[in-house]
């Protein structure tokens, strides 16, 4: 419940700061006083956008702040869920600066406007003309079915796989679409991969061959080489080998004499007995080395075919190309799965579907039962408010693809007159006949979504008299249970219904207008409501009449 309101700095208002009561309460005002302004400002503490012009002039920011007692509502698990400190006494707040910049708070605590949003939309519920309009829309109708069925549980439970079922949809037309493109690569790809395959690409392969074609091409070189080296060493009359086997014999024959003679001894044999190792693999190497111009021409072939595919694929390495070749194993292996993963796709989209399907009907079923007791609640409450012909049918249907919100269509049939043809609310409701249903609808959710506060702007337009004098009995009984009902209204009879009045009003000084709000005492309030019934120029006659008016409700 709203226990009070401070403004500052917000359009009109300079500073405004007033404690409201349970029950049923109204606030009159002359037109441009300033009641759409106060409303306005409650509007920000509801999550909606914020204009930098609605800052006072002159001022850096605006602050609005309401206090809420949530002691019978049973809000702890979205305190809980946020993360914030609950409080019997919340309290809401937002800032707006002059350089556009926006807070808000939960009990001092910074909060996203998605979360001051949420709660705010749990304490309180303005309802504006234009609201009025919200009667004609499917989507709203629609909603007054799953509030009187108590659907919030099987509506989410709905939109949750409806929602994993159009992503899998999604998902499967995106593959196909794929899985078409793929069929242009894939003869691409394969011809590619096989022409790769085909190479039979080794690691260290290119090395290895360019080493080899080098050897080829200089073999006589190496040849000649080698062998000058081999003869060298094995000379009879200059070779290295025979040299160091004199001059080992000779250290051998001294060491008995000398005794550092036997460590050289050793070292020479070492490195004689590794010349001589040296000299057979030269040898051999010499056996080997052979001018093949046929071996030549297969080394140069086969690193031409790579050179090839290196430059045909833009690669430096048989390694890259290797890489390469798997990169296309993986892409038409993911081709040729396409069929499984459509067929496995396909599968899960129908059982989604499936069960779609069955949650859709379960609401409906809701609804239909639902519907038959908005049927009857609206006509017993309409029948009070001056229409005892009144026929109220909610129309349903089906619609040609499932939507977020199942398969139902919906329409509410109105006819004021006794043999009237049943039709749209829009195309035959007159403002004040719209008034009086939004009013019964609203009293009927009421019944079941435990709003703490509720304000009416304005709902009163169009009717008057006796049917003035219902809707504010409809009015005070919604503020009797449990529930807070505040109605801004030009009407007297709505206006002395009220527990407690309210009057907005402008002040007018040299530099500046405010707009004000002030609680009607006794007096006060005769006056008022003489006003309204008579205009500015109060009579006795008004004044009595004013005073009857509000014996006349205060003793109902």
């Amino acid at each position: 419940m709203l226990r009070s309101l401070y403004i500052q700095n917000y359009a009109l208002i300079e500073k405004l700061d007033i404690t409201f009561d349970t029950g049923f309460s109204v606030i009159a005002g002359e037109t441009g006083a300033g009641k759409s302004i106060i409303l306005g400002a409650i509007g920000l503490l509801l999550g909606q956008r914020a204009d930098v012009k609605a800052i006072r002039q002159g001022a850096s920011k605006c602050v609005i702040e309401a206090r809420f007692n949530l002691s019978a509502y049973h809000m702890q698990s979205f305190f809980e869920e946020n993360t914030l400190e609950y409080e019997d006494e919340s309290i809401l707040r937002r800032e707006v600066h002059a350089s556009g910049k926006s807070r808000a708070f939960i009990n001092d605590t910074p909060v996203s406007l998605t979360q001051m949003k949420e709660l705010g939309e749990q304490l309180i519920d303005i309802h504006s003309q234009h609201q009025n309009l919200l009667l004609n829309k499917e989507d709203f109708q629609l909603n007054v079915l799953d509030v009187l069925a108590s659907n919030e549980k099987e509506l989410a439970t709905y939109k949750e796989v409806y929602t994993r079922w159009k992503q899998r949809e999604k998902e499967l037309e995106a593959l196909i679409v794929q899985a078409e493109q793929s069929k242009t690569d894939e003869d691409y790809l394969r011809f590619q991969l096989e022409q790769l395959e085909e190479a039979k690409l080794r690691a260290g392969e290119q090395t290895e061959l360019e080493q080899e074609a080098e050897t080829l091409t200089h073999a006589e070189e190496i040849k000649a080489g080698l062998y000058k080296v081999e003869q060298l060493f094995v000379s009879d009359e200059t070779g290295l080998l025979s040299s160091m086997k004199e001059a080992l014999n000779t250290l051998i024959s001294v060491q008995k004499v000398y005794q550092p003679a036997e460590d050289l001894a050793e070292r020479v044999e070492s490195s004689y007995i590794e010349l001589k190792d040296i000299t057979q693999e030269i040898s051999g190497r010499v056996d080997e080395i052979e001018f093949n111009p046929d071996r030549l021409d297969e080394v140069n072939e086969r690193l031409n075919q790579l050179y090839s595919l290196q430059q045909k694929h833009r690669v430096q390495s048989v390694e890259e190309l290797i890489r390469l070749t798997e990169d296309f194993q993986v892409k038409l292996s993911v081709i040729t799965s396409y069929g499984e993963r459509i067929s496995e796709l396909t599968a899960e989209v129908e059982a989604q579907f499936r069960m779609v399907k069955k949650l859709a009907s379960e609401l409906t079923g809701k609804r239909r039962k639902s519907a038959r007791e908005v049927e009857k609640q609206m006509v017993e409450r309409l029948i009070p408010l001056g229409m005892p012909h009144i026929r109220f049918q909610v129309d349903m249907g089906m619609r040609k693809e499932l939507g977020m919100s199942g398969e139902d269509t919906v329409a509410f049939l109105f006819s004021a007159n006794k043999n009237g043809v049943l039709q749209q609310l829009s195309s035959v409701a007159s403002g004040g006949e719209i008034a009086r249903v939004m009013l019964s609808v609203k009293a009927m959710i009421a019944g079941v979504v435990k709003l703490p506060t509720i304000v009416f702007d304005e709902i009163d337009t169009g009717v008057s008299g006796e049917i003035a004098d219902r809707m504010a009995d409809i009015m005070y009984e919604m503020g009797e249970q449990k529930r807070q009902v505040i109605s801004i209204t030009h009407l007297p009879q709505i206006a002395a219904r009220g527990r407690v009045q309210y009057l907005v009003y402008k002040q007018d000084n040299d530099k500046e207008t405010n707009s004000h709000i002030r609680r009607l005492n006794e007096d006060e309030r005769v006056a008022e409501i003489a006003r309204m019934l008579s205009g500015a120029k109060l009579t006795e006659a008004a004044l009595n009449n004013a005073k009857e008016l509000l014996k006349h409700s205060h003793g109902r």
